[in-house]
């Protein structure tokens, strides 16, 4: 198909996307038809009449592909102008063709004007301006959807109506402000001793990420009820039972733990549904006892309700097996199912082979209907061995499609089912599974990814086979994040030949792993969604993704002093008993997260990175002979001497407190924690595990020698003796009350200072009892940190 590329180019593709529609077994030939129809195989087109042949060549239907030739005409004669039409001229096409009924159906010479739009937008926002004012920003993603349903816009441009949209949202409601953030519950605060007001920091207003779901492709999907059935029963069926809402699910295979791309997924299938005031459904797709676990169960439904999603019922493919065979016995009566007996290699040989070649059927195709009925049944008894007979569709083996190739329906496996136990011995395949239990869940959009583009068809073809209500499978680009490993077959082998150290290791995207890493799960929502949803498949720098959290733990965590490799210092001039309390900001300049106290006293620590034996140009930190300023402390410190140990490493800077005399502004400030056995301070962390990228490249499977040799040897340090000033005892106090016992551990995170963003790790040992009885010290048996992200990068810093 290599031949098609400088074709496809001609009419606006990219070369990437031009190779990509090339492989398309399906598309690339019928565009290839539409081209040449067009007559701009030699010539080429115009971008915009190329996006209309390329709209036309992956919307059209079976139904439609008579009725090409007429649509094509109307393109290249420019009454057909926009990608709404095109889709219009397609569906007026399965409904039943009428030629004088064409240009009404298709909005053919109707121009909507920039005055008919802003009539009409304001027509709307008058009538629901009640509700607009009250809820602000947050209507203006349905208020999108809802555009798109008023007649006179019908064939309106959609970029005006947006815009025209947002213009008269801004002149009726100013500015977003925090009114338009998401809200949540603050208690109120206890009464304190009059202070000086502070100014509040206004937080910038958050970007309304549902919008998504009503623009775009997304925002052109069908309505309940829109999708045409075999028979017309079916629909009003369906209507009755789901009285017209959304429905859709989220199928995952229990044989692993979900990963980056699948919160994708999840917020796609989850937020859509919500969106529309709908439901979703949470299915395991459990149709292969191999290779299922029951923690593969537990971890997939921890992970959906830890994002933040509930699903409206928990159901298994396996709920229906019984129902799935009924319907494989209504396929063999009406003669579009056979029991097969070839072997894999066989099956492979008759469906063209590595080669490519003719197609052609098995010996066992057209096998009697009493005979595969025969077979089947002792398949289902176990008369037979594993592989040595398959249950087949009878598909089209002349159809370009590989999805319509014979596909196999049933296989027998003799390892017992986690749920069914050794009830069934024949399984059904995906294949065979996924559409008809879209459909017994009354399903109304199936929502999946471009992988699964191929398979829309034959999806289509085995529900109308059997005769049962027909769902709506859309596809969108699944999410790649460069540098990382996502397959569960080479993850496995890295935790089974150490590698990392489970599923959860803080280095993979698995999102148990991200999670344990830190990262919140708001941060991940708002990631993918952020993204888009587009049908173009995804390759996202991991920088994009730590951008995205640190960004997000930027706004929502308490800053904390901790230093990781620690050096003494001690203040000269003042008595060994000098002691104040210093006020700490939780977080500086946002007063609503309140403050802590940690005590200044003679002695000292600061990260070692923080002296140097020799000043420099350019350097304002501690040196012999400088003074630099203490976060959060009255007056600088100014060094004056240093001690070293035998090994000839520097073991305690003497330093004098510069509380006399005029006050000199320092060029810096450094992070600091004192000792004080009153206090319990400094804290010791006993581990803080700072992770890095555990693979070296961005495509770790292009290394030559395989991923595994591309994989980070200094991925993972562990640091000891590291110190955190006390705020860490109230910090963890707080969030022990305010998470019922510190369930979730890796839930209590912070920046900190100077340093990095970290969270508590699941190793940590805690006495949940003793901390909140305010036994902080005693109830933390062993802390454990890991460094879910460093801070921005300051190249100007020193």
């Amino acid at each position: 198909m290599d031949e098609l590329v400088p074709l496809f180019v001609k009419i606006g593709l990219s070369e990437q996307k031009a190779k990509d529609t090339a492989k398309n077994k399906k598309l690339a030939p019928l565009l290839e038809t539409i081209i040449k129809e067009a007559k701009v195989a030699d010539t080429g087109c115009n971008k915009d009449t190329g996006v209309l042949l390329y709209s036309l060549a992956t919307t059209a239907t079976k139904n439609t592909l008579p009725h090409l030739p007429f649509i094509i005409k109307k393109i290249n004669s420019g009454d057909l102008k926009t990608t709404d039409q095109v889709s219009a001229a397609i569906k007026f096409s399965e409904e039943g063709f009428n030629e004088k009924d064409f240009d009404k159906a298709t909005g053919v010479g109707i121009t909507v004007t920039p005055e008919q739009v802003k009539k009409a937008i304001a027509e709307y926002i008058a009538t629901n301006k009640e509700n607009i004012v009250t809820n602000r920003y947050k209507t203006l993603g349905p208020t999108l959807a809802n555009a798109r349903k008023i007649e006179s816009l019908r064939w309106a441009d959609g970029g005006m109506v947006k815009n025209e949209i947002e213009a008269q949202y801004l002149a009726l409601l100013g500015e977003k402000d925090e009114r338009d953030m998401p809200q949540k519950k603050k208690k109120e605060p206890k009464a304190k001793a009059a202070t000086p007001e502070k100014k509040a920091s206004v937080k910038p207003a958050e970007t309304d990420l549902t919008k998504i779901f009503f623009e775009g492709e997304l925002g052109k999907l069908h309505k309940p009820g829109g999708n045409k059935q075999i028979k017309p029963e079916l629909m009003a069926e369906h209507l009755k039972r789901t009285g017209g809402k959304v429905v859709t699910r989220f199928p995952p295979e229990p044989n692993g733990y979900l990963h980056i791309g699948h919160a994708k997924a999840i917020n796609v299938n989850f937020g859509y549904a919500k969106a529309h005031n709908g439901i979703t459904y949470l299915r395991y797709d459990d149709t292969n006892p191999e290779a299922e676990e029951e923690q593969y169960f537990t971890s997939i439904l921890d992970t959906i309700r830890w994002l933040g999603f509930e699903p409206f019922k928990i159901t298994y493919s396996s709920d229906y097996f019984q129902e799935l065979y009924d319907l494989a016995i209504k396929l063999i009566k009406k003669g579009l199912a056979y029991t097969c007996q070839c072997t894999g290699e066989e099956i492979n040989e008759c469906r063209g082979g590595k080669d490519h070649g003719e197609r052609k059927a098995c010996v066992h195709r057209d096998r009697p209907i009493e005979e595969t009925l025969d077979q089947f049944m002792k398949m289902k008894e176990g008369r037979y061995k594993e592989g040595e007979i398959t249950l087949r569709m009878k598909m089209d083996l002349t159809n370009g499609n590989p999805q319509f190739w014979d596909l196999i329906a049933y296989r027998i496996l003799y390892t017992p089912h986690f749920r069914t136990h050794d009830k069934w011995c024949i399984y059904p395949t995906y294949d065979y599974t996924h559409c008809l239990v879209d459909s017994f869940e009354d399903i109304t959009h199936s929502l999946c990814t471009t992988e699964f583009r191929q398979s829309r068809e034959s999806y289509y073809w085995l529900v109308d086979a059997v005769e049962v209500y027909k769902p709506v499978q859309w596809e969108y680009g699944r999410l790649n994040v460069s540098g990382t490993i996502m397959s569960k077959r080479k993850i496995l082998k890295m935790v089974n030949n150490k590698y990392v150290n489970d599923w959860d290791d803080p280095r993979l995207y698995t999102l148990v792993g991200i999670r344990r890493r830190g990262v919140p799960p708001e941060a991940i929502n708002e990631f993918v969604l952020e993204l888009g949803v587009t049908t173009s498949v995804s390759t996202i720098d991991v920088k994009r993704f730590d951008g995205k959290t640190r960004d997000y733990l930027d706004k929502h965590t308490p800053r904390l002093m901790a230093i990781l490799d620690p050096i003494r210092v001690v203040l000269t001039n003042v008595p060994d008993d000098y002691s104040e309390e210093v006020v700490v900001p939780n977080k500086p300049r946002d007063p609503s997260m309140g403050e802590h106290k940690v005590p200044f006293t003679k002695v000292l620590y600061i990260d070692r990175s923080d002296f140097r034996e020799e000043d420099s140009k350019g350097y304002y930190r501690l040196a012999p002979g400088k003074s630099v300023g203490l976060l959060h402390a009255k007056h600088p410190i100014h060094c004056v001497s240093y001690k070293k140990d035998a090994a000839g490493n520097v073991v305690e800077v003497e330093c004098v407190y510069e509380n006399k005399g005029e006050f000199k502004k320092p060029k810096t400030y450094i992070h600091w924690i004192a000792e004080s056995k009153k206090h319990n301070s400094p804290v010791q962390l006993d581990e803080v595990r700072v992770y890095e990228r555990l693979f070296k490249h961005d495509n770790p499977e292009r290394v030559e020698g395989g991923y595994l040799e591309d994989i980070n040897p200094h991925s993972l340090s562990i640091v000891k003796g590291a110190i955190a000033e006390v705020g860490f005892y109230d910090h963890v106090k707080d969030w022990v009350k305010k998470t019922n016992g510190g369930k979730d551990k890796e839930s209590m995170r912070w920046q900190f200072t100077r340093t990095g963003y970290f969270c508590l790790d699941k190793d940590t040992e805690l006495d949940a009892r003793l901390i909140t009885e305010g036994k902080v010290k005693e109830g933390l048996k062993k802390i454990v940190v890991n460094r879910t992200v460093s801070l921005k990068e300051d190249s100007e810093k020193d």
